[in-house]
């Protein structure tokens, strides 16, 4: 595989690391239990006797929706813009490691255009030399990897902690009992099918964040990241329908 390719595809999908999905289900958990307490603190005393009951079972209905938080950090205009300018900072990096990968090209191609024509010396010497900077550039491209992972990380946390509350006020002023993370498509997530134009929220609550965080979309960029609420074609949707056990 060649690493560089792989590395520049990395920076153009911007793709989170799967950490995201713990913070986001700790950072949603959090606000829930805060939002959930300040409700239980503002809700009226229970009355000194309790009202006559008929014996009826009380009607409960279960609203299920569902989110793609990838899609809704990535979809916010501040979302973007971050994006954007890490792919930017990137830039002289990323023509390092082309640099460095065309030259690596160059000798193998030495190999197999002039490898017969070589003494053993010279063709030992032409192999000693593509091995050392292969390990080199290996190196090189992992490292940056692991530090555009790590800031595509730092963005995504800080968009997530301020979204988490406003997941859980839009939550539970429409009514919903339960919203599903659809990030990731089963089999990776227990999810089968869902209905996204009648449960989906992605597109509400990133909205929402644009109207609170007052930045400016973004200029159109290449590589720049897909718009909320789509999903990728083809993939199954989570079912809403049915009432969980």
């Amino acid at each position: 595989m060649n690493m560089f390719k792989e590395f520049n595809r990395s920076m153009k999908s911007m793709c989170l690391r799967v950490l995201l999905a713990a913070a986001a289900t700790l950072t949603i958990s959090a606000a829930a239990q805060t939002g959930s307490t300040t409700a239980a603190s503002n809700l009226p005393s229970a009355p000194s006797s309790p009202a006559t009951s008929t014996g009826a079972p009380v009607p409960t209905t279960t609203k299920v929706g569902t989110i793609n938080i990838q899609d809704a950090i990535l979809g916010t205009n501040e979302g973007q813009r971050d994006m954007q300018e890490l792919q930017k900072k990137f830039e002289p990096k990323q023509s390092q490691l082309k640099n460095q990968n065309d030259e690596l090209e160059a000798l193998k191609k030495q190999i197999d255009t002039q490898g017969p024509k070589l003494n053993d010396e010279a063709l030992a010497n032409l192999k000693k030399q593509i091995e050392t900077k292969q390990k080199v550039f290996d190196r090189a491209v992992q490292d940056a990897q692991e530090e555009v992972g790590s800031q595509q990380q730092e963005i995504a946390s800080k968009i997530l902690t301020k979204m988490a509350p406003m997941i859980v006020k839009y939550s539970q002023e429409n009514g919903y009992t339960m919203i599903v993370d659809t990030s990731k498509v089963w089999p990776q997530s227990p999810v089968l099918w869902w209905n996204a134009e009648a449960v989906d929220i992605t597109k509400a609550v990133v909205d929402a964040y644009n109207v609170q965080s007052g930045v400016a979309p973004p200029a159109p960029a290449g590589g720049a990241a897909k718009p909320a609420g789509t999903k990728p074609a083809g993939t199954a949707k989570p079912a809403a329908s049915a009432p969980p056990k």
